[in-house]
Order: structure tokens, then C-alpha cells, then sequence
């Protein structure tokens, strides 16, 4: 008898499981409508506050970017019936490389510039962090000095440094150490000279490096910089094994952000001869736009040498 409750007793609670269970399930399905209906209201708002972005982003980016390419194959007639092409091949780049006499020794002089640049105000973008990070008076001032150049950097303003020699702070060619590094074999020499005539202008190009580098120095754990100088590590052993392994990620970031900056510069010579040829007559826009392209296809080259020289595989000893 006992037994035969007990089997009636697991029977209903079964049941009523069961039915728990559905009634869950239908409420379940009341709910799902009227939360799809409100995922679709957010979709189609984020949507809506997206669109701007991407109609400005198709229309005066990759728009003027697919125009470019058809314009440097083409020869462009302007007419009063509009804007004319005829498709003529590879004419503009042969031109552009083996004809023109210009566009070569400004195209090489650009990529030495940005080649030269680079890592030294990479460097001196990482030192100024370091120095930054120190805990002295007027710290928070210092800090906006060296970032202040990027908000009022222009290509005017930095035309007129270059143009007045003002991105020299002084005459270095007056003193003895000068003329000592002028003597120096020419892979020394070029380097240090470049940082003599160009000190300005290196930091000039620094600050944004400055503030990305000190962000990545400050989440470094404060533990592990006081089990380091526990264990009797010097600063330039912290440096080495703990600052610069934390910071090689944004190294290979500041290298890719300086060499983009650089090339978009206005007032390097490749820009400059752009923008005079673009009205050439006979070469109306295309013979410009094939400069352009042969200038784009050769940073990107550079831009996959600075990763495949910074970036970590797998498999490689290191951190």
C-alpha cells in the first residue's frame, strides 16, 4: 500500500513538472516576439546613426579611392561635356619611372626621408615616455608641451620651419663635434647629422608616439618592476627584459602610425610633385594619379617589411 502511494506521489510531481515546464515554454514564446521586436528596433537604430559614416565612407573614400585607379590607365580629356577617358594601359607608370626626370630623385628622397625618420622618432618618442613617467614637479605640464605640437601641427606651419630653419635649434655646423661626426664613415654620420639639423622636427612629429608609449608603460605592473629591483636588476637591465618586451607591440604601432604620418605629409617632395603634374597638359589627372599609385604601392611594401620585422611569431624564443 505504501508502495503504491509513493508511485502516485512521484506520478504527480512528475506531472506537475512537466506542466511547470510548459507553461514556461508558452510564456517563453509570449516574451521572444516582443524581444525581437525590440532587438530589430535597436538594430535598425544603430544602423540609422551608422549610415552617415558609411555614405561619407563610400562616398569620399572608396569612391575617389576606385576613381584613381581607372583615371592612372587612362587618358583624361576635359571637355564641356564633362570628363572624357580613354583607356591607354601602363603608359602613365612607364612614364612616371623611366621619362620624367623628377619623379624618381623625389620619390627616393621621400622614402629616405621616411626611412631615416622613423625609427628615430620612434626612439625618442620611447624615451620621452620613459622620462615622462617619472614622478617629479610639473609632470602633468611636460606632458602637454610635448603633445602640444600635434594639435596645432599643419602642413603650413610645418612648411614654414623647414622653409625659415627653424627645426634647427642651433647651428650645429659652428661647433667641433660637428664637423668630428661629418668625418665619421657615412653609415654613422648620416644618421647624426640628420638628428643635428632635424631635432625640432623629430619632436615635433613625436607627440601621439609620446602618449601611446607612456599608456603601455603605465599598465605595466608596479609588482613586477619591485620584484626586478628586489632581485637587483638595474634600470638598464629593467629596460631591456621588462619595459621593452611590455612594449614591443606598440612598437610595431608607433613605426606603422610614424611612416603613414610621414608619407601623408604635405610638404615631402613626392606630395609636392603630385600636386604640380596633376594639370599637366596632355596628363590631366591620370599621369598624377600613376605617381600616386606607384608612391601608395611602395609604402605598402615598407609597411610589410616594419611587420614582418616587428611583429612576434610563433615558435620564436622571446616573450
Amino acid at each position: 500500500m505504501r508502495e503504491m502511494s509513493h508511485f502516485r506521489s512521484n506520478l504527480l510531481s512528475r506531472r506537475q513538472k512537466k506542466a511547470a515546464a510548459g507553461a514556461k515554454c508558452s510564456t517563453d514564446e509570449v516574451r521572444r516576439p516582443w524581444l525581437s521586436s525590440m532587438q530589430a528596433k535597436e538594430a535598425v537604430s544603430g544602423y540609422l546613426f551608422f549610415l552617415p559614416w558609411l555614405a561619407g565612407f563610400l562616398i569620399f573614400t572608396i569612391y575617389p579611392f576606385v576613381y584613381s585607379v581607372l583615371l592612372s590607365f587612362s587618358e583624361v580629356i576635359l571637355s564641356p561635356a564633362g570628363i572624357k577617358r580613354s583607356f591607354i594601359g601602363l603608359k602613365w607608370y612607364r612614364e612616371a619611372l623611366t621619362a620624367d626626370a623628377t619623379y624618381p630623385v623625389s620619390l627616393l628622397d621621400t622614402l629616405r626621408f621616411i626611412v631615416l625618420s622613423t625609427p628615430m622618432i620612434t626612439v625618442a618618442a620611447l624615451l620621452l615616455a620613459l622620462l615622462l613617467n617619472g614622478r617629479f614637479r610639473g609632470r602633468t605640464f611636460f606632458r602637454a608641451v610635448f603633445f602640444f605640437p600635434v594639435i596645432i601641427i599643419s602642413g603650413p606651419v610645418i612648411a614654414e620651419l623647414l622653409s625659415t630653419k627653424a627645426a634647427v635649434v642651433i647651428n650645429p655646423s659652428d661647433y667641433a663635434v660637428y664637423e668630428f661626426v661629418r668625418t665619421l664613415p657615412g653609415f654613422l654620420s648620416m644618421p647624426l647629422l640628420y638628428i643635428f639639423d632635424n631635432i625640432v622636427l623629430i619632436l615635433w612629429f613625436s607627440g601621439v608616439q609620446v602618449i601611446i608609449f607612456l599608456a603601455g608603460i603605465q599598465k605595466i605592473g608596479q609588482p613586477i618592476r619591485e620584484a626586478a629591483s628586489i632581485d637587483g636588476a638595474s634600470a638598464w637591465q629593467m629596460f631591456w627584459k621588462i619595459y621593452l618586451p611590455f612594449l614591443k607591440p606598440l612598437v610595431l604601432l608607433n613605426t606603422i602610425y610614424t611612416i603613414v604620418m610621414l608619407s601623408g605629409f604635405s610638404s615631402n617632395a613626392v606630395n609636392g610633385e603630385i600636386v604640380n603634374k596633376m594639370t599637366l597638359t596632355g596628363k590631366v589627372y591620370g599621369y598624377s594619379s600613376a605617381m600616386s599609385w606607384i608612391y601608395f604601392i611602395l609604402l605598402i611594401i615598407l609597411l610589410g617589411i616594419t611587420y614582418l620585422i616587428f611583429s612576434e611569431r610563433k615558435g620564436r624564443a622571446g616573450y
